[in-house]
């Protein structure tokens, strides 16, 4: 009996879990050339693009990343007004739960220092960690933007992204896989993470997905929210999310529309994050 025939016993049920679809894993080849396009388009250059002032923004990188996969989208932000900030979660393999807890504190950490809430940017996996963060601490977060990430209840990915889940499980306990359980990745934990992403409650914190049909890797239904005027679609494969043309030109206008609309809305400054203040 495998692992993935357990899962079905959590109390969430048999809806709530990861399924296999065949996407068209192939594409994921013409990643570089998203990567190339990339650096001839003016949005890379800042050209036509909002710029902003200075706002924090937290980048998040996907299952079996680190922070070196979101360098393009590190300086590139730094290079259009933003304060952008690596996650510092090292490979991003670990229990979704302990991770998100370390997101969490980052992103107070940054808040606190800044004074400012702040703008949370996730690929795949890490959309679905800026989205827990969201929930749990919104008072110190202001936008989420999800890349690709297979937030809905069923979360359809390619067998070749499930097998990698199982060999996670299989192989906890690891320097990269310390926390890591039976039921990491499944949609069968009663860890707070699963419960954000199976039965968030509800929030006021800005939320927009970026998300494409030519995924290769998750499909791109399980990727975006209910309501369309909050999704984004561009041509980019999974992995080229993260240094994709139309992707940093959406980003640079879902960023200022955040930054216009908390500032419309409230002060989006913060001398102490509220949940977090000395008495």
């Amino acid at each position: 009996m495998g692992p993935g025939a357990t899962y079905r016993q959590s109390l969430f049920g048999e809806d709530h879990t990861v399924q296999t679809v065949r996407t068209p894993i192939w594409r994921e080849l013409l990643a570089s050339g998203e990567w190339a396009s990339l650096h001839l388009s003016p949005a890379y250059f800042g050209m036509g693009v909002r710029r902003g002032h200075g706002e924090p923004v937290v980048i998040v990188p996907g299952f079996l990343s680190t922070d070196l996969s979101m360098t393009e989208l590190f300086w590139w932000l730094s290079r259009i007004g933003y304060d952008p900030h690596l996650a510092q979660v090292g490979l991003n393999a670990d229990c979704p739960d302990v991770t998100g807890d370390a997101l969490a504190n980052r992103v107070r950490h940054i808040a606190r220092e800044s004074g400012l809430r702040v703008h949370i940017i996730g690929h795949s996996l890490g959309g679905l960690l800026a989205r827990h963060v969201a929930l749990a601490e919104p008072g110190v977060v202001a936008q989420v933007i999800t890349l690709a990430a297979p937030f809905r209840e069923v979360a359809r990915v390619h067998p070749a992204l499930a097998a990698a889940m199982d060999v996670i499980r299989e192989h906890s306990g690891g320097a990269h896989t310390p926390n890591v359980g039976p039921t990491c990745y499944s949609g069968h934990c009663l860890c707070r993470f699963t419960q954000h992403l199976i039965a968030p409650t509800h929030s006021d914190v800005r939320r927009r997905a970026i998300y494409s049909r030519r995924d290769g890797l998750v499909a791109w239904e399980s990727c975006v929210e209910e309501d369309d005027e909050m999704n984004v679609e561009v041509q980019s494969t999974h992995t080229g999310m993260v240094a994709n043309a139309q992707v940093f030109a959406a980003l640079a206008r879902l960023l200022a529309e955040g930054c216009d609309e908390a500032r419309a809305l409230a002060p989006t400054s913060l001398a102490t994050p509220p949940e977090r203040a000395s008495a």
